[in-house]
């Protein structure tokens, strides 16, 4: 995985307003797991059903900061892909997105700052009741085109 040289996502001279991608992900058991092993988070909301069903919620929930890493792995992978960045975000989570939910994400560029080579983003996730369970936006940086290897070589003769 890390040897494997990979492709770079698009650069921003390759960005437009508009452009825009959608998937979908369904959380599982699994996911949620190495989630909470991941970051040591115990919180009895996530992972305790009759400490759930005691709260308004009813059952355990996703964490929210979950939900955020699905939209970055999104920015990272597809738009605009490997190489890019997140430098800002605002996110809201105006619905609880329970265990096994799909959630529909939707990215889309919406301006484009080439002196400070950043791209602004907005960020829709619906569940399957097409109800907003995340919202917001990110500045992100997207790829440098790399160096060449041997543009600097005789830059010492």
């Amino acid at each position: 995985m890390f040897a494997k040289k990979r492709k770079l996502g698009k650069q921003i001279n390759q960005l437009k307003v508009g452009d825009y991608y959608e998937s979908s992900q369904t959380i599982e058991d699994k996911d949620l797991l190495l989630y909470l092993g991941l970051t040591n988070d115990s919180n009895p909301l996530y992972i305790q059903h009759d400490y759930a069903s005691q709260t308004p919620y009813k059952r355990p929930l996703v964490p929210s900061v979950m939900l955020f890493g699905m939209v970055s792995a999104i920015v990272s992978m597809h738009l605009p892909g490997p190489g890019s960045h997140i430098v800002q975000h605002e996110m809201k989570f105006p619905r609880p997105v329970y265990h096994y939910t799909e959630v529909n994400f939707s990215i889309e560029v919406s301006s484009i700052d080439h002196e400070n080579h950043h791209v602004y983003i907005s960020i829709i996730g619906l569940n399957g009741d097409k109800e907003e369970v995340i919202s917001g936006s990110l500045v992100v940086s997207p790829p440098y085109e790399p160096e060449s290897i041997t543009a600097n070589t005789l830059n010492n003769f």
